[in-house]
Parts: C-alpha cells; structure tokens; sequence
C-alpha cells in the first residue's frame, strides 16, 4: 500500500477528528481512505473500490443512491462539467455577458477552472469577429 502526505486546512482536520471521536469512522485513515474511493466513484462509476467494507460504511453513512446523484450533478459528472455545458450554451447562443456572470458568481478569478472557462467562451467570441 503506498502511503501519501496531505496538507488539510486546520478547520478540516477538526471535523474529521471529530467523526472520529463520534464513532461515526475508526481512525482518520478510513475517513480519508473511503472519502478518496467515494470520490472516484463519483468520477468513475466503473471504479474497483478497494477500502475494505466500502458499502457498509456508505450504508451506515445513510448515502442514498439520490444523494449520489445529487453530487454527481445533472449531467452524471462534475460541476465542472455543468459549467462548461453552461458557458458553451451561452457562448454558442452570443450570450457573452451571461457567460461571463456565471463564471464571475462561480469562480474565484484565479481559479484553473475559471481560466479554463474564460479561454472557452473567448473562442466562441473569436468565432464571431
């Protein structure tokens, strides 16, 4: 098994202590073991999940399959992936300001994802011209 050194911000790390404390995980390492695999299962629903007793703590955690669909988004993916959708829709439609307004009330302006939506809607400004 590999091991990897994470930096959390202080405010995480007492939460997490505290699910700890409660019962609601054994130690820290299953928290951040069944918090990484239900992460890549919401990327990759395919994912072979390898956190021994996986489904009994997504069970015990009261996850229901709407719950996972929720965090998934609308589209089966990630905001991310909402968020292009949308800036597409309205790059697509000559709805720059709109476009731009999402991105501004979504995004902190050094966010890679932000950039990323910026340099998308400026092609379709640049199909325009």
């Amino acid at each position: 098994m590999a091991k990897d050194t994470v930096r959390y911000p202080d405010e995480v790390v007492e939460e997490i202590d505290t699910l700890v404390q409660d019962g609601m995980f054994e130690s820290k390492s299953e928290f951040y073991r069944f918090s990484a695999e239900y992460v890549l299962t919401l990327i990759n629903p395919d994912h072979d999940v390898k956190t021994f007793n996986f489904d009994e703590i997504k069970h015990e955690l009261d996850i229901s399959e709407e719950d996972h669909a929720k965090a998934l988004g609308t589209d089966g993916g990630t905001f991310f992936l909402d968020a292009v959708i949308t800036v597409r829709k309205h790059g697509l439609r000559g709805n720059y300001e709109a476009a731009e307004r999402f991105i501004d009330t979504h995004y902190d302006s050094t966010d890679q994802e932000c950039i990323i939506l910026e340099e998308l809607l400026g092609t379709y400004r640049n199909e325009s011209a």
